[in-house]
């Protein structure tokens, strides 16, 4: 038994060296559809070339099997998928390429055979095959099963086709779609909603494309993909974008594997825990975190990176400190200044309060800057992650204490952060020039496409999730907002012009102007002043009749006021209350000798 041992590795050396290259890629089938020879509609010339170059292209690969059909009827692509289902039982990869024409129809897809006639929306349940159909013969396949369709054309039977109800919907292109399987991919030549071009040549760019960079060995599928978007929206000049549908684990998978060059097993990468670990801390976010990682991995690339975490946070706590501090001396100001203390007092309190508004206005450079740095050491990593994904930071063999000095903002990646900022400015969110410099405008420009997107993206860093995110807005998503004095014109501010006569109000609308009136000087008028406050001097002291009985009752009826609403008599010996059961009458005249007024009693 000991001998056994002794000759494992030599016999796992010679399996891996003789008997690896079969056996590593796993068994991998392609179906290869492709119509052009349409009988009640216009014929497309590319998709039978386009089938071709792909089941070509996936037989030079290796697959094991790579069924190509085209011109097909529906019975005919109902009875290949059938067939081509069963060889999908045992296999590893399972991949269907279709090129035609497609429909979509109440939000589902459907691929067109070449003898549908479509008289009818409801006929393409019956004349036409539904994405679901190709997606059930992948399905057996164990790891990834992947549908390719170049089908986003014109729909040729929108014209002449009849609507059974008007409110069932027809889509251009096709609609947007998400697998119900896992590791399952769909891959469209052109975004949902929007069409896919034929090109100039004998291929479709998506074919092209594809041709160029599906089977590179070793290649993930899904940065593949990235390279085939890359390549057609630049020879389309950027109307067509292809879109991936789906999602896979953390795994690579290549439609093509690398071969072993050598019999020995792959050497373990000792940063693998490393980076383990440190995407655990990074998730967490705490200090007692990012500590417990340099306890353990105290040197190299990763602790660099955590060191930068740790600044971060020790920033941030300053800056609050230094907002909480101000805040308390801004309170002691005021307190001060209600209470009236010294002026000596006063001015040491607002001293206080300057500098610390000093504070934290340094606390805040060096937070965001703590911040920046720490966002493009990240976003550095990451890149260096997705280009290589295998390889060792360069940095890894760096000493204790080595600064980070390639993990600066200035090197943060400058064309993803153009890219971003172009894509931002396209939806209506960022009217700056985009020159590549992640600034405080950038990152409020995310944010405002954040707010009325829906989205929760990361604004402290340009992001390859927020260029795919901002670009899948076909129009703009912020509101354009124009100054007083111009109004919303389509996509840009134009001023508004009133015509003679009118002008712009504080509503920002046109109002007739009204004529000004002529500034008159009134007369002076005499005001007769009643008052019974006037000095008695000034007071007229006739009546109506200029008797002196008048003026005499006019005083005993203001002495009667004065006491409280009795009546008084008075004659020219003086004046006395009323007496009770009395009262007075007017009698005429007046004078001396003459009483106005007469009591009279019962």
């Amino acid at each position: 038994m000991r001998n056994l041992f002794r000759f494992c590795p030599l016999l796992l050396a010679l399996v891996l060296l003789f008997g690896a290259d079969p056996a590593f890629a796993g068994k991998r089938v392609a179906l290869v559809l492709a119509n052009s020879a349409y009988q009640n509609a216009p014929q497309l010339t590319n998709p039978v070339n386009d089938g071709a170059v792909m089941a070509k292209t996936l037989k030079d690969a290796g697959f094991d099997v790579v069924e190509s059909r085209h011109d097909l009827t529906a019975l005919d692509t109902r009875r290949v998928l059938r067939e081509f289902a069963d060889s999908t039982r045992d296999a590893d990869i399972a991949v269907v390429y279709y090129a035609g024409h497609g429909i979509e129809v109440e939000g589902s897809n459907y691929l067109i055979p070449v003898d549908a006639k479509l008289e009818r929306d409801t006929d393409v349940y019956d004349e036409a095959l539904s994405l679901d159909r190709v997606l059930v013969a992948v399905e057996p396949a164990k790891q990834l099963r992947l549908v390719i369709l170049d089908a986003c054309r014109d729909n040729p039977f929108g014209r002449t086709m009849k609507r059974t109800l008007a409110s069932r919907g027809i889509g251009r292109g096709l609609a947007q779609v998400e697998p119900a399987s896992s590791n399952t991919l769909i891959a469209y030549s052109a975004k949902a909603g929007f069409t896919a071009q034929d090109g100039d040549g004998a291929n479709s760019p998506f074919t092209i494309a594809l041709s160029k960079h599906l089977t590179t060995p070793g290649l993930d599928v899904r940065r593949a993909f990235g390279f085939v978007r890359d390549d057609v929206l630049k020879s389309t000049g950027n109307k067509q974008e292809p879109f991936v549908y789906g999602s896979l684990g953390g795994e690579d998978v290549p439609l093509v594997p690398v071969k072993a060059a050598t019999a020995a097993a792959p050497a373990p990468n000792p940063q693998v825990d490393m980076r383990r670990d440190y995407e655990l801390a990074l998730q967490v976010g705490n200090r007692p975190a990012w500590e417990a990682f340099l306890a353990q991995h105290p040197d190299g690339f990763y602790a660099n990176l955590a060191k930068l975490q740790l600044d971060k946070i020790q920033a941030e706590q300053v800056h609050a400190a230094a907002i909480e501090k101000a805040k308390q001396a801004d309170a002691e100001r005021d307190r001060l200044a209600a209470l009236g203390a010294q002026k000596d007092t006063q001015a040491k309190a607002a001293a206080d309060a300057k500098a610390a508004e000093q504070a934290q206005l340094v606390a805040q450079k060096a937070k965001e800057q703590a911040q920046q740095q720490a966002a493009a050491a990240e976003q550095q990593r990451v890149n260096l992650a997705a280009a290589v994904p295998s390889a060792t930071p360069a940095s890894t063999a760096s000493p204790a204490g080595t600064n980070v000095a390639a993990l600066t903002p200035a090197t943060q990646p400058a064309d993803l952060s153009r890219s971003v900022q172009t894509e931002l400015g396209r939806v209506g969110c960022f009217s700056g020039s985009a020159d590549g410099n992640w600034n405080t405008s950038s990152q409020r420009s995310l944010s405002q496409f954040n707010r009325y997107a829906g989205t929760k993206l990361d604004v402290k860093v340009a992001s390859s999730d927020a260029l795919d995110a901002v670009k899948s807005k076909p129009s703009r998503v912020c509101p354009l907002v124009c100054d007083h004095g111009f109004k919303a014109d389509g996509g840009s501010c134009t001023k508004i012009v009133c015509r003679d006569g009118y002008a712009i109000n504080d509503d920002n609308e046109c109002e007739k102007q009204r004529a000004a009136k002529p500034a008159t000087s009134k007369p002076a008028t005499s005001r007769r002043d009643d008052s019974d406050d006037r000095p008695a001097r000034q007071r007229p002291q006739t009546g109506a009749a200029g008797g002196y009985g008048a003026g005499i009752g006019g005083i005993a009826a203001r002495a009667g006021r004065a006491s409280g609403g009795g009546q008084m008599y008075c004659n020219n010996t003086g004046c006395r209350p009323v007496n009770r059961g009395c009262h007075l009458e007017y009698r005429g005249g007046g004078g001396p000798g003459n009483d106005a007024n007469a009591e009279v009693c019962y």
